[in-house]
């Protein structure tokens, strides 16, 4: 029995609160719906309280009541998970209500919605840019506040999301061999976080692509290629000394010593051999230009005759008769 009565108490209680909340949604009476709306807020029904809230925005417009509806609007959205919608709601209260004492955890809460909102590294990352620009405003707002403490933190995690993003992106140029297209995006990862945790990893992206670059290279570009991966191999010695990076470029470096030994013993070979069909183009255009001149020469020796045979030969007789 005692089992039964709480269920029919429990169940009388669901259909009070649900009458309630009814009777509220069609009041024209703004306290009433502002006392509903703010007790379901401290019993967490935040669903129910956003709908009360949402009918009173227009009812508290220019009230003093204004400031606590958007500002438990923001929150019941932001314990409901709705943190884009609770972030602008945030926002907004700091910017309309500047004097009011909550105007700085509603710009702390507005910086930490956008926070909440940022998706993983391998999803679409504006909101994590969004929530880095907001939080840093607020640094900027209320450099003493209390709330700053951890503000460096969540920007650093953050940031970290966006370099790991740009860091996988420059990974899927190496893993389909395309080293030149890997070895820039690597660098544009440098360049864009110059602080990186994940400069160690990338340094060693970019050895390897420049390795495999200089090894598979066409021949024109052969020379450059190794010299470039030789002259990383020992910035990595100087920057990261006694590491896993250095040992690997130790390694590497000594592979492309003996590629380019290998490389100056072809080069010599393609040097010599080009030098062995200039000579023999030369001398073709020689014996070319001696054949050239000996037939000018026997055209000449030709007209000359046919000219001196001109000379001697006697005009023709005349073959017409005067008429008497």
């Amino acid at each position: 029995m005692k089992k039964y009565l709480i269920i029919a108490l429990a169940f009388f209680a669901l259909s009070a609160c649900n009458r309630q909340q009814d009777l509220a949604m069609k009041s024209a009476d703004k306290d009433y719906i502002l006392k509903v709306a703010n007790e379901k807020f401290e019993k967490k029904k935040w669903t129910d309280a956003l709908a009360l809230y949402e009918r009173l925005s227009n009812l508290v417009a220019g009230t003093d009541d204004a400031p606590n509806v958007v500002y438990n609007s923001a929150y019941a959205n932001y314990y409901d998970k709705n943190y884009k919608l609770a972030g602008h709601q945030f926002k907004n209260f700091a910017v309309t209500f500047p004097q009011d004492k909550r105007a700085e955890d509603a710009s702390y809460m507005s910086a930490l919605c956008f926070y909440e909102g940022s998706m993983d590294y391998n999803l679409d990352q504006t909101n994590t840019e969004l929530a880095i620009n907001e939080l840093q405003n607020f640094l900027n707002s209320y450099p003493n506040s209390e709330k700053s403490k951890n503000i460096n933190e969540l920007i650093d995690e953050l940031s970290y999301k966006l370099e790991f993003k740009a860091f996988e992106n420059s990974k899927q140029y190496y893993n389909i061999a395309d080293y030149k297209a890997a070895n820039v995006s690597f660098e544009n990862v440098l360049d864009d976080f110059p602080s990186t945790k994940l400069r160690p990893k990338i340094y060693d992206y970019i050895l390897k692509s420049r390795y495999e670059l200089a090894v598979n290279s066409v021949y024109d570009l052969k020379k450059d290629r190794i010299e470039n991966a030789l002259s990383f191999t020992k910035q990595i010695e100087r920057e990261m000394p006694n590491t896993e990076n250095a040992k690997t470029a130790l390694d590497l470096r000594n592979k492309l010593m003996r590629e380019k030994e290998d490389f100056l013993i072809l080069e010599k070979k393609v040097e010599d051999r080009k030098k062995e069909l200039l000579d023999k183009q030369k001398a073709e255009e020689v014996r070319l230009n001696a054949e050239k001149d000996l037939n000018v020469a026997e055209k000449n020796s030709d007209q000359i005759k046919r000219d001196s045979a001109a000379l001697v030969t006697p005009a023709p007789a005349a073959t017409f008769q005067i008429q008497k």
